[in-house]
């Protein structure tokens, strides 16, 4: 991640679509997704070579983002420390340790080992602003991995004629070896993977240190020529 995203401490960068989906019989809202589609929810996180460390596929549509989140066993390995990540440390020539993150959007919380852009907006060169550029950096990879599936897997440009068991089993077979070819010139009328509606939070003054050491770092030892 260090050499890949400049992104030091990092393990992986997290994200979720929506995959598109008939309406299930009997199911009444509880599939409805924040756009009025039916939909069930594929959440990975990937690394900077493209690879899916993890995945959760099935989440009614209707469930916030931050519900799925919470009930993950990603998320509640990472709030209890049982991940098995490794021990926090210093930034290139920094002097406080910080713990291992993944990175996200603005749809997931602010946590100790979940870093996510400021929200609002920032003056052109502030270390808000350059935080949100390698933050977004890093985390542009994960975007790619849903291009890359649905260009790929045609199944996923379209809404998905299958129950949300069947839809669930069809989409985990989505994976594989990723080869380099024509998939960013195949992402036109792609509709059945939508993004997770973002929804501010509050959050707690040990993650906001975690996040500004990082921006802090961003902008003196970690600086890149062209940021």
């Amino acid at each position: 991640m260090k050499k890949k995203w400049n992104f030091p401490n990092c393990i992986g960068a997290l994200d979720g679509k929506h995959v598109v989906i008939l309406s299930p019989i009997n199911s009444g809202s509880d599939y409805i997704n924040y756009k009025g589609t039916f939909s069930i929810v594929l959440m990975v996180l990937c690394d900077a070579d493209y690879n899916i460390t993890y995945e959760n596929i099935g989440s009614q549509g209707r469930i916030s983002d931050g519900g799925i989140f919470r009930n993950f066993t990603l998320s509640k390995k990472l709030k209890n420390g049982t991940l098995n990540l490794p021990t926090p440390r210093c930034l290139p020539q920094k002097f406080k340790p910080v713990p291992y993150v993944i990175v996200a959007d603005n749809a997931f919380p602010l946590q100790e080992n979940l870093l996510v852009p400021y929200s609002g907006n920032h003056d052109s060169g502030s270390f808000q602003r350059i935080f949100q550029y390698r933050l977004s950096r890093a985390r542009r990879t994960v975007e790619n991995v849903f291009e890359i599936m649905s260009a790929v897997f045609r199944v996923l440009r379209k809404p998905i004629l299958l129950n949300p068991n069947k839809t669930r089993l069809v989409t985990e077979c989505c994976n594989g070896q990723i080869l380099n070819g024509s998939w960013r010139n195949e992402r036109e009328g792609q509709i059945s993977l939508l993004s997770i509606e973002k929804r501010g939070r509050k959050t707690s003054i040990t993650a906001k240190d975690i996040r500004k050491e990082f921006a802090e770092y961003f902008m003196t030892t970690g600086k890149l020529e062209w940021q």
